[in-house]
């Protein structure tokens, strides 16, 4: 099996990274190529997902700010727009009570 310092694919950093320019579709010399290089790729794959989530981790205060703030905002639209509500609420109620069947005459107190 050729190591892949000794490959024509392979590069090696000053600090021991490795970075392989060969291409799994094309010219991949043995099979054990493809299984380091799919190592490679995953450990690509965690140090992205791992940035990803010390990011978050570093704007998490902000975003809990940002949605306390909007709560607020949406709260105090809320309590302003409450007089419409109740407003809306007794017309509602209104017209329910004139909702008496059509065909039924109206009671005649004479009686």
């Amino acid at each position: 099996m050729i190591q892949c310092k000794d490959c024509e694919f392979c590069e090696m950093g000053p600090d021991g990274q490795v970075s392989l320019k060969c291409n799994p579709f094309g010219n991949i010399k043995e099979p054990d190529c493809l299984l380091k290089w799919q190592l490679l790729r995953l450990d690509l794959m965690t140090r992205a997902y791992m940035a990803t989530i010390a990011e978050y981790k570093r704007i998490a205060p902000l975003q809990e700010k940002l949605y306390r703030h909007m709560s607020r905002e949406v709260d105090e639209a809320d309590e302003a727009d409450k007089w419409k509500q109740s407003d809306d609420e007794d017309a509602d109620q209104d017209e329910d009570k004139g909702d008496e069947e059509p065909g039924t005459p109206p009671l005649d107190d004479r009686l």
